[in-house]
């Protein structure tokens, strides 16, 4: 075939970018003046910049300082360092069992295994709609399940998982997740508690607690780190705040098994705490301060209910046993003495406490964040400016001072026909038993029969815990396999049929940024042409729908750019469409009045007018709905109860394994690029481990070591500290997997550890960081880690021939009537995620969190009282 000579120019640049070490980055004000060159804006989850492309190859980035405070290696190595790496899925394949006979004996048990085979487009797209088809035909459309909750993959509007729940709500719908992996404990108990999700709400503004607060408690919180990344674009607008808090004079306190950077850069007193045990602390700090008369009766009266049966039990009059700093010590780890005089301190200085999220990522994790708000009450904090507290400020540069302006409006995911969901946490749970009721949040639910599982824009094989239980659920249970993605992934790697999708760079999107500033719209202009023969995952579910006829549905009638400008023109944006796009960015002002935003402010000043979104209107210190619920591990109030593994009752030699998240990478994004090496131990990831404990076990930093317990074995390398406390190993999640020929995970990912038990029957949540395990030295690896090597392809000598599909679902769809709320519901509110069943929260809590769900819906004053009607007309109270 005759090559081009563009064509072996751009082959040749990529060539030489790959052999050359990586691509460039360019400072702020180098300017392009070569014919060659092109300056593309774009945006990701790591930040704002200009690609540099010279003859159609990415060579180079230039970082936006004037809209990034702080790009990182992520951004500047990671996120482009992996558009040409070997892990790229270039073509569609087909697990060559599956292909063999993809109707008959598919041999699940070699996924992970055995070679892929590549196929056409036309084959690919064939085999995954007879598997819907059938599927659906024989199990029902609930036999089909999305695993693609997360939208995690890119920033924009356009996410996989938004757009294959539009394509198979047209089709009759899917199960789905509830809940996430994130805050999945909080985001049910605390509506109960104090009327909102809190995780996912914003924070005071960082004028006033420059102005007001005295001591900053972080407790497992990390926002130096985590703040790093956000949901759409990250503009790391806090970190020069976050900075001068500490200059000024404000005193940190961090609470954590580990000190982490935001310890460092803010100088922050560290209080090494036994995992799992931060209930009990707060619980004695609170039985202090009530025995020593620093609590605010007023305060309690008139902003708490349940006060009294909650010092009752700190005081020991419901089980006998008295919650004092002497109880938590024992358990804690944390002296009586140390105790006592946080409580203090906290109750006469003007406190601000922000807790991460993984601490309700545990054994009964719903305590946890209810416990600190408890004890927050207890001085009269909640609402002041500059105290109180936050389980956001880790997040979404929670702090920043809020547009309120409206964002891009893009493609709906619309009403799902299936009502079958499964905690987002449970997916193997849900796989070995179909059929089986449970509850969450007071509500039963029935597990559907999955017999096919569609995973998009989701690395389910790095999420999930217990991956060898669920690797076992997916071949007993799943019939076909679906990954859309990139790379070869985890995910990809388990798959029966894998769908090359682009990466942002080879598409076009919209984006804004921050989480919660809501102060910038972003173009994602694509960058570069798809590589190999990928497609966006707008195009594979639109020629999906093509197939299954519902493609003008799926698109209304509107090109890809017509649905984009559309999108933007629905926004609060004034910049010209154009203007926008040329620039890379659109501006929205903060409004003055945003700088003094206090959270839970309008509450504190009056109670009456502005109550909480709880039954009571007021902080549930006991609260009547969950004693009501009567779930047997989640009782009415916060309450230390002993997790099923903690140092607490470990076996000798056992040590304690904290999995938080990365430096450098998203989960498991950008583990297949070259900033591991920043982190990285004999190419694995690295453990850190207590310099006491690491003499104990004869293991000195550097050198490779087994991590296991009943429920798996990895490999990792060793980083010996004293930046984390004795008895505690912390392994960073998100690694890739590969195992070896004994069954250990050479690359050393922590979910082959971690327990698939649920937090409690009330959340279902994760308890990813309750997981106790035996670390040793590891002297007979095998090989280097190979998670980063593409699986085996084979060639068939034969023309592979599929039947064309009779597809019949997209006809079978009845649709019925809806109100005009109900109709606004399901095209504005599930952009991100899957709708929310209206009964999974009572009016109030409607009320409470549809306050910032509305203004990203872009919805008017006329609408939102509809949807309200509906969201009322259908609620878990409503008559």
């Amino acid at each position: 075939m005759a090559i081009s000579r563009r064509t072996f120019l751009k082959t040749s640049i990529a060539t030489a970018v790959v052999a050359g070490g990586g691509l460039m980055v360019y400072p702020a004000s180098k300017f392009f003046d070569d014919e060659d060159v092109e300056v593309i804006p774009h945006a990701s989850h790591w930040g704002p910049f200009n690609a540099i492309v010279k003859a159609g190859v990415l060579v180079g980035i230039q970082p936006r300082k004037e809209l990034d405070a702080m790009p990182t290696e992520m951004l500047t190595e990671g996120l482009i360092g992996r558009v040409y790496d070997k892990t790229r899925v270039k073509y569609p394949m087909v697990r060559a069992s599956y292909l063999a006979d993809p109707k008959g004996d598919t041999k699940p048990h070699l996924r992970g295994k055995e070679p892929f085979v590549r196929v056409s487009w036309e084959t690919a797209l064939s085999l995954v709609a007879g598997a819907i088809q059938t599927t659906a035909t024989d199990h029902g459309n609930e036999a089909i399940f999305s695993s693609s909750y997360g939208g995690w993959s890119h920033a924009g509007l356009m996410r996989p998982q938004v757009l294959q729940g539009r394509f198979f709500n047209l089709i009759g719908g899917q199960s789905t997740t509830t809940g996430d992996y994130s805050g999945g404990a909080s985001q049910v108990i605390l509506p109960h508690v104090i009327g909102d999700m809190e995780v996912y709400s914003p924070q005071t503004a960082w004028p006033v607690i420059k102005e007001n607060t005295e001591i900053f408690v972080l407790i497992g919180c990390d926002p130096w780190k985590n703040n790093r990344i956000e949901f759409r674009v990250a503009d790391h607008q806090m970190y020069p705040h976050w900075k001068q808090f500490a200059e000024d004079g404000i005193k940190f306190i961090s609470i954590n098994p580990q000190r982490t950077r935001t310890d460092d850069e803010l100088d922050a007193e560290w209080v090494k705490i036994v995992p799992n045990t931060d209930t009990a602390l707060f619980l004695a700090m609170a039985q202090h301060v009530y025995v020593n008369d620093l609590h605010d009766t007023s305060y309690l009266d008139r902003y708490t209910v349940g006060a009294d049966k909650y010092i009752d039990h700190l005081m020991g009059k419901t089980d006998g046993v008295v919650k004092s700093p002497e109880w938590a010590a024992k358990i804690t780890g944390i002296s009586v003495e140390d105790i006592q005089a946080m409580a203090i301190k906290f109750a006469t200085s003007k406190t601000q406490f922000a807790a991460g999220w993984s601490l309700q990522r545990a054994d009964h994790g719903e305590m946890i964040h209810w416990a600190i708000i408890n004890f927050a009450a207890m001085l009269g904090k909640i609402g002041k400016p500059g105290e109180g507290v936050g389980f956001s400020w880790h997040y979404g540069n929670g702090g920043m001072p809020q547009s309120g302006k409206t964002l891009p409006i893009g493609l709906s995911q619309g009403k799902n026909p299936v009502s079958a969901v499964c905690p987002a946490s449970r997916i193997s749970e849900m796989l070995m038993n179909p059929g089986k009721t449970f509850t969450r949040d007071g509500i039963e639910y029935t597990y559907p029969d999955v017999k096919m599982v569609y995973n998009a824009g989701n690395n389910l094989l790095s999420h999930q815990q217990d991956t060898n239980q669920l690797i076992a659920a997916l071949n007993d249970k799943v019939d076909t396999f679906v990954c859309q993605d990139p790379w070869w992934c985890a995910s990809s790697r388990y798959a029966d049929i894998v769908l090359p999708a682009t990466s942002t760079l080879e598409r076009d999107d919209l984006s804004s940024g921050g989480t919660y500033s809501n102060d910038k719209i972003y173009a994602m202009r694509q960058v570069i042409q798809p590589y190999g023969e990928s497609l966006d995952d707008f195009e594979i579910f639109r020629r999906l729908a093509e197939i299954f006829n519902v493609e003008d549905k799926f698109t209304e009638g509107l090109s890809f750019d017509e649905i984009l400008k559309r999108a933007y023109k629905a926004s609060s944006a004034t910049l010209s469409f154009d203007e926008f796009w040329k620039n890379g960015v659109a501006l929205l002002p903060v409004p003055q009045e945003a700088n003094q935003w206090v959270r839970h402010g309008d509450f504190y000043q009056d109670p009456e007018k502005s109550p909480l979104h709880t039954t009571s209107g007021k902080i549930e210190l006991y609260c009547q709905d969950i004693a009501n619920f009567d779930v047997k591990n989640c009782p009415p109030m916060p309450t230390f109860l002993e997790p099923f593994e903690y140092l607490g009752n470990a076996k000798p030699n056992e040590v304690h394994v904290v999995s938080p998240h990365p430096y450098m990478r998203l989960h498991s994004q950008l583990a297949n690029t070259e900033v591991r090496k920043y982190e990285s131990v004999q190419g694995r990831q690295y453990v850190l481990i207590n310099d006491k404990d690491a003499e104990k076990h004869g293991i000195r930093s550097g050198q490779l070591v087994e991590i296991f317990n009943e429920r798996g074995r990895v490999i990792a390398g060793a980083k010996v500290s004293d930046q984390i406390m004795p008895g505690v190993i912390s392994l960073e999640e998100g690694a890739w997997l590969q195992f070896d020929s004994q069954g250990r995970c050479n690359s050393g990912a922590i979910n082959v550890l971690t327990s698939g038990k649920a937090s409690s029957d009330l959340s279902q949540a994760t308890t990813a960081n309750t997981c106790l395990a035996y670390i040793q030295r590891c002297r007979d690896p095998e090989s280097p880690n190979l998670a980063f090597e593409p699986p085996r392809i084979v060639t068939v000598d034969t023309d592979i021939r599929i039947d064309k599909v009779n597809t019949t679902l997209g006809t079978e769809v009845e649709v019925t009537a809806q109100s005009v709320g109900e109709a606004l519901f399901y095209q504005r509110c599930t952009m991100c995620h899957s709708a929310k069943d209206p009964k999974q929260y009572t009016k109030t809590q409607w009320h409470g969190i549809t306050k910032s769900m509305f203004p990203r819906a872009g919805l008017n004053p006329l609408e939102r009282e509809e949807v309200m009607a509906f969201l009322e007309a259908n609620a878990k109270d409503a008559q």
